[in-house]
């Protein structure tokens, strides 16, 4: 089933896509964030676990394929809809999960609001924005670029740089999918097409520039995992980019956190290697003997 939810923030009002099939205990699946980013990339996990569970996805405001308002998206502004839609949309699913940077948002979630969710799962989380991960932290002028990018005049030809072929492919390549060649073709284009949608250059310059970054460091990072008092399970890809893999794997000291690394597999390994997510994931879903009373 598929439907428009409607999310009022301050003086604007944002449609969001939503998804919801099967039966079962709720599972809400959280895209990741960035220029390309959708609840569809969800849609292969969706498809396999819809069978075991009632699942739903929706795209984060700011994302997706629709029109997009003007808005100085914010970390907070996130956090804001992610409560609101897991107690107003799906109050108290059994459990969440979420990929790349939108998993930040789920942990965060779960260590301040513990009883919207049971049981929940990082897919190859992220905390840090592309363009601080390149300068090691950020920078006083990141908000001399968002300025840049709403400008009416400037911002439209700096962001289409930013977003063409080229350069999505490329970082695909290098950062996103194991198979360079898995994004061509339609995939691509479906991809390209997510860019061009009105308002997308809002949120996609606060992602690359940190604005939406959740926590500033790595402790803070981990602190929200320590904090959580729900079962996480993290699954993550053997490729995955150093300096990502590095901060995924500071979680593998933390007393509630079990790892699951997979052979292969980039960001993306929830959209490119479904299956093997799903296999990973199925068993921590169904083990009666974690679950919270």
């Amino acid at each position: 089933m598929q439907r428009t939810v409607n999310w009022k923030w301050r003086d604007s009002e944002v449609a969001l896509g939503l998804d919801q099939a099967g039966q079962g205990p709720s599972v809400v699946l959280l895209p990741s964030l960035s220029s390309i980013s959708t609840r569809e990339e969800m849609y292969p996990l969706y498809e396999r676990l819809s069978g075991r569970f009632r699942v739903a996805t929706i795209d984060w405001p700011g994302f997706g394929s629709g029109a997009r308002p003007r808005q100085d998206w914010s970390a907070e502004i996130l956090s804001a809809f992610l409560d609101w839609f897991l107690s107003e949309i799906i109050p108290r699913p059994y459990a969440i999960i979420a990929a790349g940077h939108g998993a930040t948002f789920a942990l965060y979630q779960a260590t301040n609001r513990p009883s919207t969710m049971r049981r929940l799962v990082l897919i190859a989380p992220t905390w840090r924005g592309p363009l601080p991960t390149m300068m090691g932290g950020s920078r006083p002028w990141f908000a001399g670029v968002c300025a840049a990018l709403d400008h009416p005049l400037v911002g439209p030809p700096l962001y289409r740089l930013n977003v063409s072929p080229f350069v999505v492919g490329k970082m695909a390549r290098e950062h996103v999918y194991s198979d360079p060649l898995w994004l061509g073709g339609s995939r691509l284009a479906a991809k390209l097409g997510v860019t061009r949608a009105p308002g997308a250059r809002y949120s996609s310059v606060r992602f690359v520039t940190g604005a939406l970054d959740r926590v500033r460091d790595r402790a803070a990072f981990l602190a929200l995992a320590r904090g959580a008092s729900v079962p996480i399970l993290v699954v993550y890809g053997a490729e995955t980019p150093p300096k990502s893999r590095a901060e995924i794997e500071a979680l593998a000291g933390v007393p509630n956190v079990g790892i699951r690394r997979l052979s292969t597999g980039k960001l993306a390994i929830h959209e490119e290697m479904p299956d093997a997510v799903a296999d990973a994931i199925v068993p921590f879903l169904s083990d009666q003997s974690r679950r919270p009373a």
